[in-house]
């Protein structure tokens, strides 16, 4: 069997991923391959409401939770809410997925390549913002050193003029010779110099060693696509089409050849910058009459010509070029590929006299052959990145369509309804849960129903094979007792289910809150094993005699519950309102977050290690001849609280605390 976590080890493991609301044609492509990225993980999507409607074609849902149900994609669960007038209706689908089940193979390979283009896309997106940064940074340096200038002048001229008539009388105004030696000074000069060069450098870079090579790679992965899709009888099933691949390998051909258009105007932009700077220089050193060595002195006609064109192209005054930067130096002729605009390029590339481009021009057959990528030179580096992306997008949007259309409902159940999901801390964390028992071909879910002012934990289990039925499908665990192990004393309370999450496939970890317990003592942590819910000598005494076509919380009298009673497996969670758990069962670890996500807990569950027990404080408690015990207890939890409000004033706002405990978490 193939594993998808194996073929995409080279992504960073999420143990769970949020994808954000996108435009409506990338949704389902982009469900599909995070979908098939992260299957045969134990881990779980969280969907927008937009992305589960594209995928599910359910009603307006909100797709909390999504979990694959088996690892060869026959079934899939999925927990979905639906907000209505202040209170959201949580239901629990099973969805058949025969078509990825049938092609198992195919659709690996195709999400391969999904991921692939995916990346690329976000990567050639990186690139092109890190240039815009880099040439935003020459036109803030330039900027800074002219604004002054500009307004302090008491003539009418432009900054261009100015240095037009340095260049041809060989004098500078007393304003702009001010400029020159009080502001920018010689050795200002050559810093600045180098700065801006290293700006254009950068650019340069990226195009030559990011953008190329993106691109080029994005042109590989969709050639092999396209193979792919050639096969018909394997992947026309899946939606895969030959055509629209081909449109995409074209719109990225464009692309390839607008990156080397800018690479050339870059080039011709930094021979016209070197030959200013190297002109300013030699010129300020005359003003200063400092000694001008014979090389610096020696300028061509064609040095003069380089000198002129860069104070033509860049001291244009544009007072409203991109929210006032570049106001009195703009860098127009590199900018103008950067722009995220449809508008035409104002200084488009010259393409008279260009023998290859005429003969296009003239022949329609050429003009037309597939084998040419189509040329655009009026239009910007991001027009023709935008409609790369959408013909990319477009072309494997039909996968996801047809598999999408592909999934069957098998059941749903309508499990209650909560006005607690509304609350914006509880969103962070969701619950219920989700696990995928593939030892047993066990779905079971995780959920709480509030039964006279407590949330009472309900297991849910289906099996992965639709046609196969499991006994105590539905049971409530409710907690009774807690035994401490070195003594006879026994904690009865009334106890809340707060979170709950799988520990491993035989072990549920639990937090607890004990409604009549005192603030700070309040707060259990307990491993609850399977075994001990689905207990095979009274499994007929705990079927469920509802119906799953009503919501569960307006029938809890039909749901069976089993009274748990403790002796070991559990912990008092002192000084901490506990509320969120997490545990990890391979690495034996378990983790609890506080209420006001600032304070976590690490346990270390070593079975192989044996720790002494400690229940003193609880008999001091209630130990009334002993009252400087309890008030040396109080006093030191007093110190524990100031030590960490010193810690937080210094530190991140996170504090995390390390215990090492045996999973019997006797208290």
């Amino acid at each position: 069997m193939l594993r998808m976590n194996q073929i995409f080890s080279y992504l960073n493991y999420l143990p769970c991923l949020k994808i954000t609301a996108t435009p409506q044609k990338f949704l389902v492509k982009k469900i599909l391959m995070k979908l098939l990225s992260f299957w045969e993980t134990s881990g779980l999507i969280f969907l927008s409401s937009e992305e589960a409607l594209d995928l599910l074609s359910f009603m307006r849902m909100e797709c909390s939770k999504l979990l694959e149900s088996r690892g060869d994609l026959k079934s899939l669960s999925v927990v979905t809410e639906v907000s209505a007038g202040g209170a959201s209706e949580v239901s629990y689908f099973q969805l058949e997925t025969n078509l990825l089940y049938s092609f198992l193979p195919e659709v690996t390979r195709m999400a391969r390549k999904f991921t692939h283009i995916s990346a690329l896309l976000q990567y050639i997106n990186l690139s092109l913002t890190c240039m815009c940064e880099a040439w935003e940074e020459i036109l803030m340096q330039m900027d800074s050193r002219l604004t002054k200038f500009v307004q302090e002048k008491s003539t009418t001229t432009s900054v261009q003029d100015e240095f037009m008539h340095l260049l041809l009388w060989g004098k500078a105004s007393a304003e702009l010779q001010t400029l020159l030696m009080n502001q920018l000074t010689v050795k200002g000069l050559k810093k600045l110099g180098q700065s801006i060069e290293s700006s254009y450098s950068s650019i340069q870079k990226l195009v030559i060693s990011h953008l190329q090579s993106g691109s080029e790679s994005l042109l590989y992965h969709l050639s092999e696509l396209k193979g792919m899709a050639s096969w018909k009888q394997k992947y026309e099933p899946l939606g895969l089409d030959a055509a629209g691949i081909e449109d995409a390998i074209t719109a990225v051909g464009s692309f390839i050849l607008k990156a080397n258009e800018l690479l050339q105007v870059i080039d011709s932009s930094m021979k016209n910058f070197k030959a200013f700077f190297r002109w300013l220089y030699v010129a300020m050193l005359r003003m200063t009459e400092d000694h001008v060595l014979p090389e610096l002195n020696k300028m061509t006609q064609k040095d003069i010509t380089f000198v002129a064109e860069f104070l033509t192209e860049h001291f244009n005054e544009a007072p409203d070029l991109y929210n006032r930067k570049g106001k009195y130096f703009n860098v127009e002729k590199v900018g103008q590929y950067l722009k995220d605009e449809d508008d035409d390029l104002v200084s488009p590339p010259n393409t008279e006299g260009n023998q290859w481009y005429d003969f296009l021009q003239n022949s329609n057959h050429l003009k037309e052959s597939p084998l040419l990528f189509p040329y655009y030179p009026r239009k910007s580096l991001h027009f023709v990145k935008r409609r790369m992306e959408n013909i990319i997008d477009l072309c494997l949007q039909k996968p996801a369509d047809v598999i999408g259309r592909s999934m069957n409902q098998a059941i749903c159940i309508p499990l209650y309804r909560d006005a607690r999901s509304q609350d914006c801390t509880r969103r962070l964390f969701k619950f219920p849960f989700l696990w995928n028992n593939k030892t047993s071909n066990l779905h079971y879910l995780l959920f709480t129903i509030l039964e006279d002012s407590l949330y009472k934990m309900c297991i849910l289990r289906r099996h992965t094979d639709i046609s196969q039925s499991v006994s105590n499908g539905l049971i409530a665990v409710k907690f009774g007792s807690f035994t401490y192990a070195t003594t006879e004393k026994v904690r009865r309370s009334a106890y809340s289910c707060l979170d709950a999450q799988f520990y491993d496939d035989e072990t549920v970890t639990v937090v607890l809150k004990d409604t009549v317990g005192r603030e700070g003592r309040d707060r259990l942590l307990v491993q609850l094993p399977l075994a001990s819910v689905y207990n095979g000598e009274d499994a007929a005494e705990y079927q469920f005699t509802g119906a799953y076509s009503t919501r569960l919380d307006e029938q809890c009298s039909a749901i069976p519950t089993r009274t748990m009673h403790f002796e070991k497996h559990w912990r008092l969670l002192e000084s901490m309102k506990a509320q969120y758990v997490a545990g990890n069962g391979f690495r034996k670890v378990s983790c609890v977050l506080s209420s006001n996500l600032r304070h976590v807990r690490v346990f270390e569950m070593d079975i192989d290690d044996e720790w002494e027990l400690d229940e003193s404080s609880d008999e001091e408690e209630e130990a009334s001849n002993k009252p400087m015990k309890i008030k040396e207890e109080v006093l030191s939890e007093s110190e524990a609280e100031n030590q960490q409000a010193r810690a937080a004033a210094t530190a991140p706002d996170v504090v995390i605390k390390v215990e090492k405990l045996d999973p019997e978490l006797d208290s």
